[in-house]
């Protein structure tokens, strides 16, 4: 059966550049790409020749054998592709060239499959612009060069904004800037991180859908790249004890049109009713969404709070709390330049950059939407740094913590019906039944740290 093109625009004149740049750039192999619900990048390739076939018709693959997708009994899936993803991939030869273009997928009978996260982001994006708002995004995305996946031994013994010239990572993190602007990527800074051959590329903001395509793209160049050289990058949130682990701090800002609705140029902090409406709506609902934010057993590894005063965490948002300084705080208002109201953004702290950025980017909209529509009200500001406060100082402050393993956030996320609304019954549901399978696998390990410890003592 063909599947029906109405859900989405099939544009003539965007088609027929895709095919006059394919033969322009002697492309061959087109790589149609999608993620299951964990956001791992899934595919198929398809010739120049197939290539017409696949923009008017999609491509049918098995979708019982992707991960949240469908049973085995309603296995059948479309792959449409959507050719203003279309970019010619950099690492690739350039004689008889691969190309990319990221899909939409739908059921037989032509219609939008609930369980495509794409397609997740889409419905909550037009949510947004229901109520008027256009939605960007601006992740930092952070990650570490290793020797290889199985040596996670690192290149450099470098820190924060240090400058090496004569060490790899610093090298590859150049080829990977150089990589992603050939592609179209708009790369606004990049340095090295705190942690040694630790880097941080930060993509300039966009539309959320647009950073979500380029988040998936930025993880596989930056392993492209590392991979040709024989090295190793990894996106896993804390890969190593002791230093610091791997957030995605994302940027974000709410349009009206094209003013900034978190503006307001008599607050103090320049923020307007919308803005912390927004702020309370992140903070109130923050557990309820980290499982989507921070999806791995790993990720809990990298959220930790401070025990009696001793920060463990290498100021990672253990806390549920705002700041314009943040240190351990979950949401940061950035410094305001006068003269820059375009600019004015608030800072989203606990996702790692190992999430699903389509479901993430989902989840942290609506939260913030629920406190626009509800008119949440926002405590003050956090002045202190919670991390050298005490369990007591803290709890008398009515300051929380996000969940301290994966077990404890699928129990704050299995009865949220924010959660459910925004991921749709299908991906919540499918998610949430992989997370617990996670955990119990995860639950069942004897670790080295228990062999190393008890071994030698029991």
């Amino acid at each position: 059966m063909l599947v029906a093109l109405s859900m989405i625009e099939r544009n003539p004149e965007v088609r027929s550049y895709v095919l006059h740049e394919a033969r322009e750039n002697d492309v061959k192999f087109v790589r149609l790409w999608f993620t299951d619900i964990l956001g791992i990048l899934k595919g198929v390739a398809v010739t120049v020749e197939e290539l017409e076939t696949a923009l008017t018709r999609g491509m049918v693959f098995d979708g019982s054998s992707i991960e949240g997708f469908v049973r085995s009994d309603e296995s059948d899936m479309y792959a449409l592709p959507d050719p203003t993803t279309f970019s010619v991939l950099p690492w690739r030869p350039k004689t008889n060239a691969v190309a990319r273009m990221f899909c939409d997928i739908a059921t037989p009978d032509g219609e939008p499959f609930e369980g495509d996260s794409r397609a997740v982001l889409k419905r909550n994006v037009k949510r947004a612009a229901d109520l008027g708002f256009t939605y960007y995004v601006a992740p930092e995305i952070e990650y570490f060069y290793f020797q290889s996946s199985d040596s996670p031994a690192p290149l450099d013994d470098g820190g924060y904004f240090d400058q090496h010239s004569n060490d790899p990572a610093t090298d590859l993190r150049r080829e990977t800037v150089l990589t992603l602007e050939e592609l179209g990527i708009p790369v606004e800074s990049s340095h090295h991180e705190a942690a040694p051959s630790q880097h941080e590329i930060d993509l300039r903001h966009t539309d959320a859908l647009t950073m979500a395509d380029t988040v998936m793209t930025y993880r596989v160049a930056a392993k492209e790249i590392a991979m040709r050289h024989g090295y190793y990058a990894t996106f896993m949130p804390k890969p190593l004890f002791g230093v610091n682990g791997s957030g995605m701090h994302t940027q974000l800002s709410l349009f009206e049109g094209g003013c900034n609705a978190f503006h307001a140029p008599g607050d103090a902090d320049k923020l307007s009713h919308v803005a912390r409406s927004f702020i309370a709506g992140l903070l109130r609902h923050a557990r309820e969404i980290t499982l989507v934010t921070n999806q791995w057993v790993n990720s809990y590894k990298r959220l930790v709070p401070s025990s009696n005063g001793q920060p463990l965490g290498f100021e990672a948002p253990a806390y549920v709390s705002w700041a314009t300084v943040s240190r351990a705080d979950l949401v940061r208002v950035p410094a305001y330049k006068p003269g820059r109201e375009e600019s004015r953004r608030i800072e989203y702290r606990a996702p790692d950059p190992a999430c699903n950025p389509y479901l993430a980017f989902s989840v942290i909209l609506a939260a913030g939407l629920a406190g626009i529509e509800n008119e949440y009200p926002l405590a003050a500001k956090t002045e202190a740094n919670l991390a050298h406060m005490t369990d007591e100082e803290r709890s008398a402050l009515g300051v929380e913590t996000l969940p301290g393993s994966l077990l404890e956030a699928v129990q704050a996320t299995e009865d949220s019906e924010l959660v459910r609304d925004a991921l749709g019954e299908h991906v919540f549901n499918s998610f949430i039944q992989n997370k617990r399978i996670e955990w119990e696998t995860y639950r069942a390990q004897v670790t080295d740290y228990e062999l190393g410890r008890y071994l030698p003592l029991l």
